[in-house]
């Protein structure tokens, strides 16, 4: 399986415990949803090594995991920051206008009064606020995802359809 293949539901914290226990990060919007999974992919220096999963606590976005073969407080040391992956055919299906950010990378951005400004770069999460990266006249603007700002993406044209606050791209356009 190669890495454009799958999407990142989170991460490995540290170690938990003393037998190859592992403290995690959720980066998903409804981390129940993955309660039930049977294996996980982690991202090892580059390369994808499936899991079993023996055991799976979930408790908001962070959790307790357990993988087969990992029995050590060695072991788990040596997947500390690793990123946590799933096949995309495990996605959950989004509504007409929803996409995952993953799939939008490439997409125009157009805007309702100022029509096309630019292409997105990468979507990122800053605190609690997710923002679209694109360039536009040679330097990069920071757009909010908000329902208000975002309006909808259509993947057949690969457009975003936004309407930016006065004055957003001139923060950006100023020296």
């Amino acid at each position: 399986m190669e890495l454009d293949e799958c999407f990142e539901i989170g991460f490995i914290l540290k170690p938990h415990g003393l037998k190859g226990a592992l403290s995690i990060q959720l980066d998903v919007d409804d981390p129940e949803k993955y309660t039930k999974m049977e294996s996980v992919i982690v991202k090892i220096n580059n390369n994808l090594i499936p899991f079993f999963i023996t055991s799976l606590k979930i408790q908001g976005q962070k959790g307790i995991l357990t993988l087969e073969d990992v029995n050590s407080l060695e072991e788990a040391e040596r997947l500390k920051s690793c990123s946590l992956l799933l096949p995309l055919n495990l996605l959950p299906k989004l509504k007409k206008n929803q996409f995952y950010y993953h799939e939008v990378i490439g997409y125009r951005i157009f805007d309702q009064s100022k029509g096309a400004l630019g292409t997105i770069e990468y979507v990122f999460t800053a605190g609690n606020q997710d923002l679209i990266s694109m360039k536009h006249q040679g330097k990069e603007v920071l757009i909010p995802v908000n329902n208000e700002i975002v309006l909808n993406a259509d993947h057949e044209k690969k457009e975003v359809r936004v309407h930016l606050p006065d004055g957003l791209l001139e923060i950006y356009l100023s020296d």
